[in-house]
């Protein structure tokens, strides 16, 4: 096929996905996918998306009783039933001293499929200590997880990884054991194809995600359902005060964050760098979205029908909050970028708490967390818990 003929089979395409929606017939061979793939009809399915259940759209005056109706729904969703039940069971094991922290590696049932291994960083001194639930990015780098975040005292083949990681995202610092340098107990886990849990292989990633569905289960949701439950682990280990819990990610982990802030109120503050858009504003063509595979991680089905991406995330309001981005950051459209902070404004503006959020842009920088940004935040958690 020459450019002309491709021209005017994508021409064709547009006028059959028009045809549709103006009620004309087309065979099934006619219909198309462009773009992505999305299909030739995508801004009729974004137009039906109106997010009924966002506070302020929702016909739910009370502040608790929506944030109760909007984390059931979220929970629903997550095609993962709750694992409150499951004994956690720990283990410890790896123990080692720094100048600044104890080092274990512990292993837990967050539910009742499988033991999940992670790290755990312990301030000296006399506690309870505040304490961070960190939690990984994607990155299609799966032979990592949290070795991304906290240096791998334990196994040298993993270090280069690591160390290659800090450097090209985090300044060459490895977060969590800043964190604990500075305080902080740090709890640090794989999700399911990272690290000990892995390495997936970044084609796999759809596959997988159909086996859940088809198993009648989530990939996403199983990742929720975790996050929830580490969190609940960190705060009510001994040396923690569970007053003074938070979660901090990067990229998937911002995302992490504050989907963990909104199903958890053991988290009283939540961190998240390089993860806030609209739904809609992201689903453009030649978003990273549209290639799905890693999306699944991050894909409830359905829940779009009741709320937007922000909409979940301000079920954390009036909590402390603070959200990032790179204003070079191709992966999030200035546009989703700039609505999805107008809505989370808004909503902890109508909590009286516009101090507790904390919004900012990085105009110079993309896809990263460097240390002044980390700074930032380490200060910010400070302040706040």
């Amino acid at each position: 096929m020459d450019a002309h003929e491709a021209l005017g089979r994508r021409t064709f395409v547009a006028g059959a996905g028009t045809a549709l929606l103006g009620g004309g017939a087309v065979s099934g061979a006619e219909a198309a996918v462009v773009d992505g793939p999305l299909p030739d009809f995508h801004p009729a399915l974004k137009d039906a998306l109106t997010f009924p259940l966002a506070w302020g759209r929702s016909p739910i005056r009370d502040v608790r009783a929506w944030r109760r109706a909007a984390r059931a729904t979220v929970e629903e969703h997550l095609l993962v039933e709750r694992q409150d039940g499951t004994p956690y069971a720990p283990e410890f094991s790896g123990r080692s001293r720094t100048r600044d922290c104890t080092r274990e590696l512990v292993t837990v049932s967050l539910t009742r499929y499988e033991r999940v291994r992670g790290v755990l960083l312990t301030p000296h001194g006399r506690g309870p200590f505040p304490a961070v639930l960190l939690l990984h990015d994607h990155g299609a780098r799966f032979d990592i997880g949290k070795e991304k975040l906290v240096r791998p005292w334990y196994d040298d083949t993993r270090l280069a990884s690591a160390r290659a990681w800090a450097d090209r995202y985090f300044s060459g610092r490895f977060v969590g054991d800043e964190l604990a340098r500075r305080g902080y107990v740090v709890l640090c886990l794989d999700a399911l194809g990272w690290g000990d849990r892995g390495p997936l292989a970044y084609e796999q990633q759809q596959a997988l995600a159909s086996n859940f569905y088809n198993l009648g289960s989530s990939l996403a949701g199983l990742m929720a359902r975790e996050d929830q439950r580490a969190a609940a682990f960190l705060a009510g280990l001994d040396r923690v005060d569970a007053r003074r819990v938070a979660a901090v990610g990067f990229s998937m982990g911002a995302y992490r964050a504050w989907q963990t802030a909104a199903l958890s109120d053991h988290v009283a503050a939540a961190a998240s760098i390089c993860w806030m858009t609209g739904l809609k504003e992201m689903m453009v063509p030649g978003n990273n979205t549209l290639r799905g595979q890693s999306a699944y991680y991050m894909l409830h089905p359905g829940l779009a029908r009741h709320l937007d991406i922000p909409d979940v995330a301000s079920i954390a309001a009036p909590r402390p909050a603070l959200f990032f981005n790179g204003g070079l950051d191709t992966l999030f459209p200035a546009e989703g970028v700039r609505v999805a902070y107008d809505k989370l404004r808004a909503v902890w503006r109508s909590r009286h708490a516009e101090d507790r959020i904390r919004i900012k842009t990085w105009p110079e920088l993309g896809h990263v967390f460097t240390h002044e940004m980390q700074d930032e935040v380490f200060n910010w958690l400070d302040d706040v818990l």
